[in-house]
């Protein structure tokens, strides 16, 4: 018996019938109550059919999934963004915080996808934003990044984070306005992310928006003062790098 209903969307006709023959092997439990190769067509589907879960292709020959979600606002479906190799798109659904199945994908990336939509909320309309937003600027670095913490998500300006202190696997980010948000990721995901946005990590437990730098202190194995009033320390190994960054800000 099926406990859930999809509706595909791919305007590539060879990706579209791969994902209906993998949902029908390896998925039972999904039934595929329709398809649709375009913004078009896929807008007048979703108008009629309710599924359970959207698998919704990114880029359609005549727009983007984003525009389908903008025509039906109300949908409920719990959406799973399918999206071409892309370095841009990847950083797009990262600072976005929202999953996405990557194609070519293989059967444990599908299974991984269904499970984790079958237990999301959907994206906000923030989310959405931060992705369509990053997505069609991919030269401009983003300006706001999705945090998930256990209770909530938290939409957050690049610009008011602080710092970021890696807590085990997870990471504590410290805000201008005082506030910390605890985030169950760890410090390297988010330096990866950040590393172009002005942020640098210098010293193992510890990420810096150097534009919060005040002072560098020689002494003590060098530490940096923040406009906070933190002081973070710098390790043997980053302390070169982390002088030369400041002589370029100053």
């Amino acid at each position: 018996m099926n406990n859930y209903t999809a509706v595909l969307v791919d305007d590539m006709p060879n990706a579209l019938q791969l994902l209906q023959s993998d949902l029908g092997m390896n998925h039972p439990e999904i039934e595929v109550i329709g398809t649709a190769n375009s913004v078009v067509s896929a807008s007048k589907l979703l108008r009629t059919k309710s599924p359970d879960i959207l698998f919704l292709d990114v880029m359609l020959g005549d727009g983007t999934g984003f525009d389908v979600l903008e025509i039906i606002p109300d949908l409920k479906s719990k959406v799973i963004f399918v999206t071409a190799s892309d370095e841009y798109a990847i950083k797009a659904f990262k600072f976005a915080a929202i999953d996405y199945l990557l194609k070519p994908y293989g059967d444990d990336e599908l299974a991984k996808a269904i499970d984790k939509a079958k237990l999301q909320m959907a994206p906000d309309k923030e989310q959405l934003s931060i992705l369509k937003e990053t997505l069609s600027t991919p030269a401009s670095k983003p300006t706001k990044i999705s945090l998930h913490t256990l209770e909530k998500i938290s939409v957050v300006a690049i610009n008011d984070i602080i710092r970021c202190v890696s807590d085990n696997n997870n990471t504590q980010f410290y805000l201008r306005d005082r506030k910390k948000i605890f985030v169950t990721k760890t410090l390297k995901y988010f330096a990866d992310m950040l590393k172009d946005c002005g942020f640098m990590r210098t010293h193992q437990s510890h990420l810096v928006n150097l534009n919060y730098v005040k002072e560098f202190i020689k002494s003590d194995g060098g530490y940096l003062i923040l406009t906070d009033g933190s002081n973070v320390p710098v390790s043997v190994r980053k302390r070169v790098e982390v002088l030369d960054k400041l002589k370029r800000l100053s």
